[in-house]
């Protein structure tokens, strides 16, 4: 994987950092091309930086959380990069992939696919946590990997819980989300990703890919903060259930330092809400990444 050229596609000067998407040959994904961007603040100048990784949600791409998100400048201020993933693979041309919005092309749901029909692209989970790392790392790019959290929204706050808890190596300081699917084994959009990526659906996610259930049976020192909206449709609809995984955290013994659930009157699922608590979270993180 390290050997891997890097293709700038563009460079946006932003917060005095400068923003760069680029584009290279992934080998987790199949062989398929896959873009990232990442925000490199001003303080590169001087060394590596540490870095926050963010995992956007069903149906988008590596752009909304920079161009929505709010996170440049609080980032650049604080001295942190930001990286942004794809949120799935991109043209692997598998028979129904394309068919849901809530499946497939811009749902990797940030696992590794065991069911064979995936199992050659849909690997979300070595992309993120190896395969981008080695790339940057051989690029030469000012990211000090040893310092790095990670946060996301919906499905991408989902895929942000599940990789800090379910790390065996402590790869990420600390974890937040935005309106977070917090228990994908007990909704229909994770019932229907597990069922269909991995061989052994529902039962084989709870092990790996599912938040409460990590929680439940973590014995570690954890650093987890959630917000989500009481007006968010998809919360009202028992798809997000953050209930379940405070509750589930509590029993295992966390308390509101290690795990902090806020929930927020008259706010939805949009990047309205996202960017209102947006510096909350990059401030989270940074006590841990600059510590």
């Amino acid at each position: 994987m390290a050997d891997v050229a890097l293709h700038k596609v563009s460079s946006n000067k932003a917060f005095e950092g400068e923003l760069v998407k680029y584009k290279f040959k992934s080998a987790a994904l199949g062989g398929l091309d896959a873009n990232f961007n990442l925000f490199l603040p001003p303080n590169t100048t001087h060394g590596k930086v540490p870095v926050l990784v963010y995992l956007a949600g069903l149906t988008c791409t590596e752009d909304n959380g920079t161009q929505k998100g709010s996170f440049l400048g609080v980032a650049s201020a604080q001295g942190i990069a930001l990286l942004f993933p794809d949120t799935s693979p991109r043209g692997a041309g598998i028979e129904g992939e394309d068919v849901d919005w809530d499946f497939g092309t811009g749902a990797g749901f940030y696992l590794n696919a065991t069911n064979p029909k995936y199992a050659k692209h849909y690997n979300m989970l070595t992309h993120i946590t190896l395969e981008l790392p080695q790339v940057i790392e051989a690029a030469g790019l000012p990211i000090d990997f040893k310092r790095q959290s990670i946060f996301g929204h919906s499905m991408g706050g989902h895929g942000a819980l599940t990789l800090y808890l379910s790390s065996k190596t402590k790869q990420y300081r600390s974890a937040s989300a935005f309106a977070p699917i917090t228990n994908p084994t007990k909704c229909p959009w994770g019932e229907k990703a597990f069922n269909g990526y991995l061989q052994g659906g529902v039962e084989e996610a709870k092990a790996q890919y599912d938040a409460t259930e990590l929680i439940s049976k973590s014995k570690e020192p954890v650093h987890i903060l959630i917000d989500y909206g009481k007006c968010d449709n998809f919360y009202i609809q028992g798809q997000l259930l953050p209930e379940n995984f405070l509750k589930a955290a509590r029993e295992s013994g966390y308390d509101e330092v290690q795990v902090r659930v806020r929930s927020h009157e008259g706010y939805d699922h949009s990047y309205y809400f996202i960017s209102t608590f947006a510096s909350d979270h990059v401030h989270f993180h940074a006590n841990f990444l600059k510590a």
